[in-house]
This record gives structure tokens, sequence and C-alpha cells, in this order.
């Protein structure tokens, strides 16, 4: 298990900010089936923890649960919702990529969000088709982010062609379209709200890449908010460290400090060619991993 924990580690440092995400989405959505099991277990199935992370259409709940806006675009409950949304995630991200850096991605993810939250708030409470359910609807899932990246690279590059099973080379131009017209056909299905907050993550996608083509990019604002929020955070961490002091390290002690260093790592190695890497423990193997990086 140790093991399995240092590898995902090392995967999630190693990784860009797409695999990133896609391990942020996957990690809450193992969390959370595993406390649904629990409460299950327990006969407690009926604890609506979920409201206090989905997003509601209610504005007046909204004022009470300001985080939803940015927690439910990370939120998945059925193994189909996640499967697909992460692989157009996955798919598309990677085709973004190819144009874009991470750092709009991560932005676009977060802007895409909100704004296929905002159009799911504003149309249930709009119209009148879905008066007697605006009060107590929940939305969840990072359809509208991904909704967004797609849109973004196939307006921005409306003459990509992508191969497609059957169907062979396809611009990527036309399946956003096809999404778009089967989203806005499905808006008073039983997943109304899902179609809705596409339709805003698509909506944001193409004003990205219109207002990029003129110089303008929509993520800088949110990507300096994420900057100044991570580096309060690291601030407020620094501050609760305890700093203590101790004298230089003589030549002597560095020296000896150094060779304890390369005998360890020496009969590591050693271990390494005799055994194999499965051998290592986990502490073995950070440090072989920790050298290699020197």
């Amino acid at each position: 298990m140790e093991d399995i924990l240092t590898k995902l580690k090392q995967l999630f440092s190693r990784g860009n900010l797409l695999t990133r995400l896609i391990f942020i989405n996957v990690c809450v959505f193992v969390a959370i089936r595993l406390v649904i099991l629990v409460l299950t277990l327990f006969r407690a199935s009926d604890v609506h923890f979920l409201e206090y992370v989905q997003m509601p259409s209610s504005p007046m709940l909204l004022l009470y649960r300001p985080w939803t806006l940015f927690t439910y675009m990370f939120l998945h409950v059925d193994w189909m919702h996640i499967l697909f949304n992460m692989l157009w995630l996955y798919w598309f991200g990677r085709i973004f990529l190819l144009f874009f850096n991470e750092r709009q991605l991560g932005g676009l993810y977060v802007t895409g969000g909100v704004a296929g939250a905002v159009l799911f708030m504003a149309a249930y409470n709009v119209f009148p088709y879905f008066r007697e359910v605006a009060g107590h609807s929940m939305l969840m899932g990072a359809s509208a982010s991904v909704m967004a990246i797609v849109f973004a690279v196939s307006f921005y590059r409306k003459n990509f062609e992508i191969s497609l099973l059957l169907l062979g080379r396809v611009k990527l131009i036309y399946l956003a379209l096809f999404t778009l017209v089967a989203d806005l056909l499905s808006i008073t299905s039983s997943n109304a709200g899902g179609h809705i907050a596409h339709l805003g993550g698509a909506a944001f996608g193409i004003l990205f890449a219109s207002q990029l083509k003129k110089g303008t990019d929509l993520t800088v604002f949110i990507n300096r908010w994420i900057d100044r929020a991570a580096n309060r955070l690291k601030r407020r961490k620094r501050s609760h460290l305890k700093v203590t002091y101790r004298r230089p390290e003589s030549d002597m002690d560095y020296n000896a400090r150094k060779r304890g260093e390369m005998d360890a790592l020496d009969a590591i190695l050693e271990k390494l060619k005799r055994s194999g890497y499965d051998s290592l423990s986990a502490d073995e193997k950070r440090r072989l991993f920790d050298a290699s990086k020197k």
C-alpha cells in the first residue's frame, strides 16, 4: 500500500496540469464513493453531505455556500459520469495543449466551470419551466469545464481534424457543433441542469478563443487570483513553522555526512542490482529518486 501511494505521489508531481486535473477528479470521486459506502453500511445514506459541495440553483443557498461555485466542478458520483468526463478532458486537453499553455488550461477549466454554473442558476430562476425545482436542484461534474476546453480549441483552430472510428477524419469544429446542438435540444430532459451548464462552458470557451485572437487572455484574472491564494496559503504555513538554529557544519562533519550518504546510496544500488527495484523499501526508493534529481 505504501509503495502504491509513493508511485501515485510521483505520478502527480511529475505530471503536467492536465494529468493533475484528472488525478484530482478521480481522487475526489474515490473519496466520495468510500464515504457513501460507509454511510450505506451504517444505514445513514440519507445524510445529504453532497449538498454542501454541489452547486445549488438557489441564489440564497449559494450565499451560504459560495465555495460550491468551484467545488462542484470536481465532483462526480456515477462511474459513467466521471469516465466520459475524464476521457473528454484527456483527449481534448491534449489537443488544447498543442496551441495553449498549462496555465490557460487550468484557468479555462475553472472559468468555464463557473460560467456553466452561472448559466445553470440563471436558467433555473428565469424560465417558468424550472420553477418547481429551482429551489432545491443541484449541479455537479466537470462537464462545463470540459466543454469550455473543447469549444476553445475547436473555435481557435477550426480546421483542425481528428480521426473518429467509422467516420474517419472529421474537423473538430463539426464535433463541437454537434455536441452544442445535442445539449441545446436536451435542456428540458431529466438532466436539464447538466446540459445547460454544458452550454455555459461552451459559450465561455468560444469567447476565450475569439478574445485570444484579439490579444486578450480571459484566463489571466483567474490565474492571478489562484496565484495570490496559493501564495497566501504558503505564507500562512510558513508563519506556523518553528524556526531553530544550529551551529554551522564544519568541514569534517560535512565530509563525514557526505560519506555516510554515499555509503547508504551504494548499499541501495547494490540491493537494486542484486534483487531488483521491487525489493527496495519505500524509503529506499525515495532516496534513490532524490539522488537521481541531483
